[in-house]
């Protein structure tokens, strides 16, 4: 249902500007009542940044999936470059249409909730040998390379579709900056 939602009011932020429309309007595009869009829905903001939000948990997911051996910068860039590219390119030039349309919220695009933050913290940590408690290095690296992927998301979302490059390009662009052997266990 909340993907129908989505869907609805992207191509009417698109096509209408996201000041101009409406909770109706887009409750009546997703053929539901108003009462049914707020009990999947909490704000019009959270239809464009819930998207971005809700990548956290997938990061972690796909960090826990890396293979064991591989180093925790490269690990941690490919999990967030996988997750940056699961969508469909044409529901993310919909997102990305949508998004222009309320140039208000750019700067609260945030990659990833505390809790999820301090999750992949963890999952580093112990990539990394080190008790993030005690070393600051995996906190400092997930803080550095989610901050790179945002950087890479507002590269990508102020980029017209035939100006710019793709969000995986601005993405894995903005990875490699942090990437280093600075952040590779030393035997």
């Amino acid at each position: 249902m909340r993907a129908e939602i989505q869907r609805a009011a992207f191509e009417l932020f698109a096509r209408d500007g996201f000041d101009a429309v409406t909770t109706e309007q887009i409750a009546a595009a997703a053929g539901i009542s108003a009462s049914t869009y707020f009990r999947h829905v909490r704000s019009k903001e959270d239809l464009l940044l819930d998207p971005v939000r809700e990548g956290g948990a997938g990061i972690a997911g796909l960090l826990e999936g890396r293979p064991a051996g591989e180093a925790a910068d490269i690990a941690l860039a490919q999990a967030i470059t996988t997750r940056s590219t699961t969508l469909a390119a044409a529901d993310l030039e919909q997102w990305r249409a949508a998004f222009r349309t309320a140039p208000h919220l750019l700067e609260r695009v945030a990659l990833i909730t505390p809790e999820h933050r301090e999750r992949l913290v963890e999952l580093v940590g112990q990539r990394m040998s080190r008790d993030p408690g005690a070393d600051s290095n995996p906190g400092l690296l997930v803080h550095l390379m989610l901050a790179a992927a945002e950087f890479g998301y507002l590269q990508w979302l102020r980029s017209t579709h035939d100006q710019g490059a793709s969000l995986a390009v601005c993405v894995e662009g903005a990875l490699a900056a942090v990437l280093d052997d600075r952040w590779r266990a030393k035997s």
